[in-house]
């Protein structure tokens, strides 16, 4: 497989990245997922079914994963694909720590497909494999696609504009 310009190649390591887990995080997630089931804000009302608290949902896992990868990548990467499970659950007062590793990267093919994919002139696809560990076991696991941008060449600086003339701080030709 072929390295990749932006943050890694195969078999590279991201960074880890503790989450704490807090009552805040698993309300306002499942709020901004609209996912208003009660064993998400309602801890009375998850322990009559059966949880010892609220739990976080996994739309909010999912946004916690591509937020992980994407703060690892840059913010010209664009999450292709976001395949996630779900282990033990995340309970308020626990850590939750990301980590993950490049197991794939592909160069693009430079045939210029025109939807943005990244594949125009040599950006490249990584495939990470993510594991979410708390103090219960793995809550997440699972796999990212990535695409990233082909990074201009440093060999060539732009040209300058052509016609136009210095300005000074002012704004006012120097």
């Amino acid at each position: 497989m072929a390295e990749v310009s932006v943050g890694g190649r195969a078999g590279a390591e991201l960074a880890p990245l503790e989450i704490p887990v807090t009552r805040t995080l698993i309300v306002s997630g499942a709020i901004a997922s609209r996912d208003y089931q009660d064993v998400h804000h309602d801890a009375e009302l998850a322990k009559e079914k059966g949880s010892p608290d609220i739990f976080m949902n996994i739309l909010t896992t999912n946004g916690l994963v591509g937020r992980y990868v994407t703060d690892h990548f840059g913010p010209d990467a664009v999450l292709r694909k976001v395949a996630i499970r779900l282990g033990a659950p995340n309970y308020p007062g626990d850590t939750m720590v990301l980590t993950g590793t490049v197991t794939e990267v592909e160069e693009g093919s430079g045939s210029g497909s025109g939807d943005g994919s990244g594949s125009e002139g040599g950006g490249a696809t990584a495939v990470v494999r993510i594991v979410g560990a708390n103090g219960l076991g793995k809550h997440v696991t699972g796999t990212v696609t990535v695409t990233l941008p082909r990074l201009p060449s440093l060999a060539s600086p732009p040209n300058p504009p052509s016609g136009h003339s210095r300005t000074s701080v002012s704004g006012r030709p120097a």
